[in-house]
């Protein structure tokens, strides 16, 4: 026999209804919007006209689409490799250091800046005749190379320039995960002899995994939706050699109104983003990965 609600249990789901429909106004329903339109063909203006999977056809069919793809998947590898690398080796060089905190702050400087106002910064370095060229030209360096006009040079610098941003953050998330470990493990450890790397392997990197998992999931995330810093640094071009499948989206629908192109590329990205983060963390989370 079923219970009747009790007073308690409609006033808990009053508190939560604002939340949940706060939630499906402004999450759940664009996204339903943006699926639809990705079968349409629309500009913004009247109604949108019902066109099935052309617009998937399209996508998958142009040669700038899978120019965007590649170049996401060089930001994945890219931004795994560099800042997390990077940060997790700062964390480990400063972590027992007597004031680490300062050797660590000027890392963490560049993360205060957006990703706009860093591709500002490295555009005034990078461009041609910038500061960079300038100084390999005081060293004899007449012709260096075009850093932000040649594929895949240019992808290759603004994942330098995205990795000066990141690291810092990364090193501050490790410094916190070496901080909790215990110190009964590392204590005995080091009076069996263990060091450097052998210390680093069979204590430290395992009891950094379930931080790990956090780091690199997030950097996975976030480098299949760069945007900000390759807009500020060469607006995916020249032409489209630059372009992520985030700056694709916005040049599709912004740039060249066609909203149902747009959204379908939207679609691709976002289910790219969900599998790709499935996919990690069931691999992360299986009973054979427990430390």
């Amino acid at each position: 026999m079923a219970h009747s609600k009790t007073p308690y249990q409609w006033s808990a789901r009053g508190f939560i209804a604002p939340g949940v429909i706060l939630v499906a106004v402004l999450l759940y329903l664009p996204l339903l919007w943006t699926v639809f339109l990705s079968f349409t063909r629309y500009n913004g203006l009247g109604d949108p006209d019902w066109i099935g999977f052309d617009n998937y056809v399209e996508m998958f069919t142009d040669g700038d689409f899978t120019g965007s793809v590649l170049n996401t998947l060089l930001w994945v590898i890219g931004t795994l490799i560099i800042p997390v690398g990077i940060g997790l080796g700062v964390a480990l060089l400063t972590w027992n250091l007597g004031g680490g905190i300062w050797l660590r702050l000027p890392f963490l400087i560049p993360y205060a800046l957006s990703g706009i106002g860093v591709g500002v910064v490295w555009s005034f370095i990078l461009s041609s005749g910038g500061a960079l060229d300038q100084a390999l030209a005081v060293f004899g360096i007449a012709d260096p190379p075009r850093w932000l006009l040649d594929a895949p040079l240019n992808t290759v610098v603004m994942i330098i320039a995205s990795s000066w941003q990141g690291v810092g953050v990364n090193a501050l998330l490790f410094t916190i995960g070496l901080q909790a470990i215990p110190k009964e493990p590392l204590e005995a450890a080091r009076i069996d002899g263990a060091g450097g790397i052998r210390l680093f392997g069979s204590i430290l990197w395992p009891m950094l995994r379930p931080l790990t998992a956090v780091v690199v999931g997030l950097s996975i995330v976030a480098s299949l939706k760069t945007f900000d810093i390759v807009w500020g640094m060469t607006k995916g071009g020249p032409g489209t050699v630059s372009e992520t499948l985030a700056l694709t989206m916005y040049k599709e629908t912004f740039v060249n109104s066609d909203y149902g192109l747009g959204s379908a590329i939207a679609v691709f990205l976002s289910v790219v983003t969900l599998v790709a983060s499935v996919l990690y963390l069931r691999q992360q989370l299986s009973p054979k990965n427990e430390v």
